[in-house]
């Protein structure tokens, strides 16, 4: 009754001559709308008669009270979001690990419930299910690799490149500091497909000298020749963009960038050696 009375309820909708359409309101007449002597005029019907009514002081004594200027809900549930962001060249995970801990130490009331969101909470909703993703993702990378050479050798050396990426992607991040973040684990599948092209253009071209009637040796040589630049200028590309990221010192985005570059670097200068050799 009082929200109807302050406020008003639409009962309708009335459209003037021009075409433009407006609420019609229905509220209580008064002059003052905004200060507690307002309610005084507010009259609540009862059940001792037919239309009959008492004013609202006779049950309520109104008072102005502090309250929260929006509720908000996370699945039906009152809820207030604390958002901070990392300070520059901090590690986003270790700041989210060190706020777990005080956190832990908060004596809520009955009722209460702290939940973590960010990136902490992508990272265990993501990693739950990251062994299923990787499976899969592995076992249709060596489907595609199959298919396009047509046997399981040349399969096995392309893919024989990852273990040199992840390595020199895991001594970045150690190097600098990091630790294996959600970021980190998007850089390593990012890392994963650009090694795999670069390790193509070698053994492919090294396929169609032999099928063209070379030598091993001499197709593994001039296709180590020929090839190098442009696997090269491709490492060398990706890794001028993805400096300023890496250099930013970003707690989010920093270990994506250094697992990619730490990465390129190894695998591009450690598959000239053993590229080759499984060939052979």
């Amino acid at each position: 009754m009082a929200r109807l009375a302050l406020a008003g309820e639409p009962a309708g909708r009335f459209r003037d001559a021009e075409g433009d359409s407006y609420d019609v309101v229905v509220r209580l007449p008064m002059g003052e709308r905004h200060s507690i002597a307002a309610l005084e005029q507010i009259h609540v019907p009862t059940n001792a008669a037919p239309g009959a009514a008492i004013p609202l002081a006779q049950i309520a004594r109104p008072r102005l009270s502090a309250g929260p200027a929006q509720i908000t809900r996370d699945r039906q549930q009152r809820s207030v979001q604390v958002t901070a962001n990392v300070q520059l060249g901090a590690l986003t995970s270790r700041v989210g690990a060190a706020s777990a801990e005080r956190i832990a130490r908060i004596k809520l009331p009955p009722g209460y419930s702290i939940a973590v969101g960010g990136e902490a909470e992508a990272r265990a909703r993501s990693f739950s299910g990251l062994g299923g993703i990787i499976l899969l993702t592995v076992f249709g990378i060596m489907g595609v690799l199959v298919l396009e050479f047509g046997r399981f050798k040349e399969t096995a050396v392309v893919a024989g490149v990852i273990p040199l990426g992840l390595f020199g992607g895991l001594v970045a991040l150690w190097a600098n500091g990091l630790s294996l973040s959600y970021t980190a684990i998007i850089g390593f599948v990012a890392l994963i497909g650009i090694e795999i092209k670069n390790s193509i253009l070698l053994v492919d071209f090294t396929a169609q000298l032999r099928a063209e009637g070379m030598a091993l040796r001499p197709a593994i040589e001039r296709a180590g020749e020929v090839r190098f630049l442009p696997v090269l200028l491709t490492s060398v590309t990706a890794i001028g963009g993805l400096l300023p990221l890496a250099l930013s010192g970003s707690g989010l985005y920093a270990p994506l960038a250094w697992v990619i570059i730490g990465g390129l670097v190894s695998s591009t200068l450690m598959s000239r050696i053993v590229t080759p050799s499984c060939i052979c």
